[in-house]
């Protein structure tokens, strides 16, 4: 007999977990365990769709509420703190944790679902209550995926392509499973519902048949290309334009570059996270864009004139004065990054840099210089 996992216990994180713990403890399972980084890992996508499951839930306020005052009514195997009763049903009792007096536990029809069923419906959708399997046109699977690019394309925008692996619907079975010219029959295992119920004390719950995967139908003989799923992991090439101005965790939407739907749904989404990658030369203040030039002691004691390229590739020439400090700044208007209507600087930054190894000549020099400031070596 199977039962619920506990969602905290999947995550890691402890019932008092603030959602900042659950939201990183999330993000750091969620990019251990995706399939894209774990192709050779067929247990992978199970794994990142049980985190997933968890998150979506103690992510949620309302829906974490619920999943806590039902996992103290020890709905979920044993994680709560309610006994059986002799009804089949949980007896009142109040946790050490502080449970809730109000609330009659025996008007909770564990057996059938009834109430409780509901509320884990609304919880866990088709996981807590039978649903009618889904027909028609079903939508593709949206893709979420993460994407480094380099400080010049960021800041300037530009297209960058990027590989994706994908579910999509079988071309050869159109989904359904079966090989060319099978018939399909009712799926002995569910009756045709989809689901399977798994119990334990008296609560069951749903989830899809393993016999069907779901569809309430079974093909007299499988589809060589899938082996029966409906659907092929495959990799598409997209290639996606990135926004001027974008940062580091900024997000885009590309409607219907996700997964592909079936029975002629529509595609999914493809949503994707930036990471700009740092620059050699540039760094990033807002919209303004830093560039430090090193200037030796002779430059920056006499003076000096440098030529700076832009984010656009332009010259620009910097007039650096006598006797300019180490971190002076020079600001060159609206050579920045531009975003919408809004343009940042380029700002450059004098570092002024001492040689590191002198000729005899250059060491003579320096020392006169030096007692005629007034200092001795």
């Amino acid at each position: 007999m199977a039962q619920t996992k506990d969602f905290y216990a999947v995550l890691g994180v402890p019932s008092t977990a603030t959602p900042d713990e659950i939201k990183k403890a999330f993000r750091k399972l969620a990019k251990k365990h995706h399939p894209d980084a774990n192709a050779n890992d067929a247990k992978a996508a199970d794994k990142f769709k049980e985190i997933s499951e968890a998150n979506n839930v103690l992510g949620d306020v309302e829906k974490r509420k619920q999943y806590d005052e039902m996992r103290r009514l020890g709905a979920f195997g044993g994680f709560g703190t309610s006994s059986p009763s002799p009804r089949g049903g949980y007896s009142q009792r109040t946790s050490s944790a502080g449970g809730n007096p109000n609330v009659n536990y025996q008007d909770f029809d564990i057996g059938g679902l009834g109430g409780l069923g509901d509320l884990f419906g609304s919880i866990f959708g088709s996981q807590g209550r039978a649903q009618s399997r889904p027909t028609g046109p079903q939508r593709g699977q949206n893709i979420e995926t993460s994407l480094d690019i380099p400080f010049r394309t960021a800041a300037r925008g530009g297209k960058v392509p990027v590989d994706l692996e994908v579910n999509e619907e079988c071309s050869t079975c159109h989904g359904t499973g079966g090989a060319p010219g099978a018939t399909m029959k009712v799926c002995p295992e569910c009756s045709g519902r989809g689901v399977v119920s798994f119990g334990q004390g008296g609560f069951a719950v749903n989830r899809p048949c393993p016999m069907c995967l779901g569809r309430g139908q079974v093909p007299s003989q499988p589809c060589p290309t899938c082996n029966g799923a409906g659907e092929l992991r495959v990799r598409k090439k997209v290639l996606i334009t990135v926004p001027p101005g974008v940062d580091t965790g900024g997000k885009i939407r590309l409607k219907g570059q996700g997964g592909k739907g079936s029975s002629n749904g529509p595609a999914g989404d493809l949503l994707i996270t930036f990471t700009v990658q740092p620059d050699k030369f540039y760094r990033r203040e807002g919209l303004d864009v830093i560039a430090t030039i090193p200037v030796n002691i002779a430059q920056a004691t006499l003076g000096s004139k440098v030529s700076v390229t832009t984010l656009e590739g332009k010259k620009v020439l910097i007039k650096i004065p006598p006797g300019v400090p180490s971190g002076k700044r020079f600001r060159v208007r609206g050579q920045g990054i531009h975003k919408g209507a809004q343009s940042g600087d380029l700002i450059v930054e004098v570092k002024i840099e001492a040689p590191e190894k002198l000729s005899e000549e250059q060491e003579r020099m320096m020392k006169e210089f030096a007692a005629a400031g007034g200092m001795k070596y």
